[in-house]
């Protein structure tokens, strides 16, 4: 009898916010956290496959519950996108795993652990989204809208694993956002693979598109203060949805908008649907609507063929962008995807050797951008006690950086803290 679980995440936010979903249905269904790995009843493993590092890790966790099992009772299961991918192989080749459950199952796995003899529905043909997402206790919270990706980019494993894109009912997603606002939830970020291709057709034919979506959101009443999404796509960043974000201070001023390449012929090969060209209009763009918005990105380098005039033009498009964040990686083949068989593969000392310079240029362009805004004052989410000095809160600013002040305000509330010092990444402030 199962009694007890144990959840590991891996990957992307979708799958912290799919996890969530599942952690509260466990929990309606009566099964209890365990406090470690070795006393759960079952192990759930929900997976990523984006890279073949991701793929390393679960293989390593899946030889350390084959001991646990040695020793003990453990239903094992694993789940997510490299269950999908993978799924004959994991059968084979892990014969401690009991369940292999693609993306479009998550929902069942209740109903396997709590049925009396461990059997599976019937195979889940298109993804569910959950009712709620939120994570008792915090105040920042996901809220997926879209599921799947119609894009293919060369490289990428998403789509296999995903399927096609799926946007979440208007309604659905309204009644969380105040389900979230009961709980005290201050800041959401609406999810999707593509999540800017959101697009949902009523029941009186109106098609609901991001844009619209973000207006129906930000008019609730309610007290959460910052929206935010994640990941747009830019041959999706409307001038519709630019107005929205000028217009509905709700909107974090804050944007992830992925770049990949600097190079308009890398970004071809990639797939992407966008130029250099375009995609710097997009950021200039933004930046007319409202010049308080910051940017991160995600910078992948050594793509087949990439040239180092190539790789230089990258260079100089985060030299424009100005990041305070950005998510860096070199490239990493997938079997499946298109990428994995073009010409002139480059190798892994290049591409380290690029990825090295790279991360040290952005790191530069982050250190000068965050110094300009000491002396600033910022709206501060407080998520936790400062580790080093409990008689300081630590908060994060609507551009998502973060800020230790001396202050014994409640977890949750939002107050102005002047940026006083920068210490590594982190300011160091005080309530004002």
């Amino acid at each position: 009898m199962i009694h007890t679980y144990w959840l590991e995440t891996y990957g992307c936010q979708m799958n912290i916010a799919e996890s969530n979903a599942l952690e509260l249905q466990l929990k309606g269904a009566g099964l209890i956290p365990a406090e470690t790995a070795e006393q759960a009843d079952c192990a759930i493993l929900n997976t990523c496959t984006v890279r073949k590092s991701a793929d390393n890790r679960i293989w390593g966790r899946l030889g350390f519950f084959a001991h646990i099992k040695q020793s003990k009772p453990l239903t094992l299961i694993v789940t997510g996108c490299m269950a999908e991918r993978l799924q004959e192989e994991l059968k084979d080749q892990a014969p401690q795993v009991d369940y292999v459950i693609g993306t479009n199952d998550k929902q069942r796995i209740v109903n396997i652990l709590t049925s009396i003899d461990g059997k599976m529905d019937e195979h889940n043909q298109s993804y569910e989204f959950g009712t709620s997402y939120y994570q008792e206790g915090e105040y920042s919270s996901f809220i997926p809208i879209m599921n799947g990706c119609n894009n293919f980019c060369s490289y990428c494993i998403v789509p296999y694993v995903r399927g096609r894109e799926v946007s979440r009912p208007v309604e659905d997603i309204l009644a969380e956002l105040a389900f979230l606002d009961e709980r005290g939830v201050k800041e959401v970020t609406l999810l999707g693979q593509n999540v800017n291709s959101y697009t949902y057709v009523e029941e009186d034919g109106t098609i609901i598109n991001f844009p619209k979506l973000l207006r129906r959101i930000c008019a609730q009443k309610n007290s959460i203060q910052w929206i935010r999404f994640e990941s747009p796509h830019p041959k999706d960043f409307t001038d519709e949805l630019i107005q929205v974000i000028k217009e509905e201070k709700k909107i974090a001023r804050h944007l992830h908008i992925p770049m990949q390449s600097g190079s308009t012929r890398i970004l071809s090969l990639m797939n992407r649907k966008y130029s250099r060209e375009q995609f710097q209009l997009l950021i200039e763009k933004l930046r007319i609507a409202d010049s308080e918005i910051t940017f991160s990105t995600d910078v992948m380098v050594g793509f087949p063929s990439e040239t180092e005039e190539e790789y230089q033009e990258t260079l100089s498009m985060l030299g424009m962008m100005r990041c305070l964040e950005a998510f860096m990686y070199y490239f990493n083949p997938r079997e499946g995807t298109k990428a994995v068989d073009m010409d002139q593969q480059i190798g892994e000392e290049e591409k380290s050797r690029r990825l090295s310079a790279l991360i040290e240029y952005q790191h530069g362009i982050m250190a000068e951008e965050k110094q300009k805004r000491i002396d600033r004052q910022a709206v501060v989410l407080v998520t936790q006690i400062s580790k080093h000095d409990t008689s300081c809160m630590l908060g994060r600013t609507e551009h998502n950086e973060m800020v230790v002040f001396p202050s014994n305000a409640k977890i949750g509330t939002m107050l102005t803290v002047e940026l006083q010092q920068l210490v590594g990444n982190t300011y160091k402030g005080r309530a004002v």
